[in-house]
């Protein structure tokens, strides 16, 4: 069997009917894409909860790589994140004893992690098929950025095994909700997820 990828993708959240990072994770799982068999996890919204999805998963699969895969609304490329912090916003969670609900996503942890995938290697080649991409200095701080530090952490004594994250925009069919938002073609963030695998497994190999 070959190694496995974990790629995440999290559910419809915010009066949303779809996500388009869970879409496109569920339409790839079981697929073998360099080398590496996709084995797809569907991630609940919420610091703790997508924290504790994602290290479940690597404890149960035993990864070669991890990719994330979240939705950002209203960015208009595809969104390669360099940085987790180590801050947890649960969005007023813990408001009524007057905490505005920020806490550490691993008490004790270092204040960040850089990403693992191979950035360059992946926005050199989303530009040759003219897919809009940048490199992001900012995952936020709620449950994208979440998953991406607790995956990070988790593999920390693993520094040469692929770990990383990536935003995505509105999928077109959402832009009836979001009309003054930039939205993409499920199909091209889909094209540009296989080409994150296909570099991120050609440096894991």
């Amino acid at each position: 069997m070959p190694p496995i990828l974990i790629l995440s993708g999290f559910e419809p959240f915010g009066g949303e009917r779809l996500n388009p990072s869970w879409e496109i994770a569920r339409r790839l799982d079981g697929e073998v894409i360099g080398g590496l068999q996709i084995k797809s996890v569907r991630v609940p919204v919420g610091c703790a909860k997508a924290a504790r999805r994602i290290t479940g998963a690597i404890v149960r699969y035993r990864p070669r790589a991890v990719i994330g895969l979240g939705e950002a609304g209203g960015r208009p490329a595809i969104s390669l994140e360099r940085i987790a912090i180590n801050l947890a916003d649960e969005r007023g969670a813990l408001a009524k004893s007057g905490d505005p609900g920020f806490a550490p996503v691993v008490r004790g942890g270092p204040d960040a992690y850089f990403s693992r995938l191979p950035l360059r290697a992946i926005i050199r080649e989303l530009d040759r098929k003219q897919i809009p991409s940048s490199v992001s200095l900012t995952a936020g701080a709620y449950a994208c950025n979440a998953l991406m530090y607790a995956a990070l952490h988790y593999l920390r004594r693993k520094p040469g095994l692929p770990v990383g994250f990536i935003h995505l925009p509105y999928e077109a069919r959402q832009a009836g909700r979001h009309r003054n938002l930039p939205s993409m073609a499920l199909a091209t963030m889909e094209k540009a997820v296989r080409i994150a695998i296909a570099e991120t497994a050609r440096s894991a190999s």
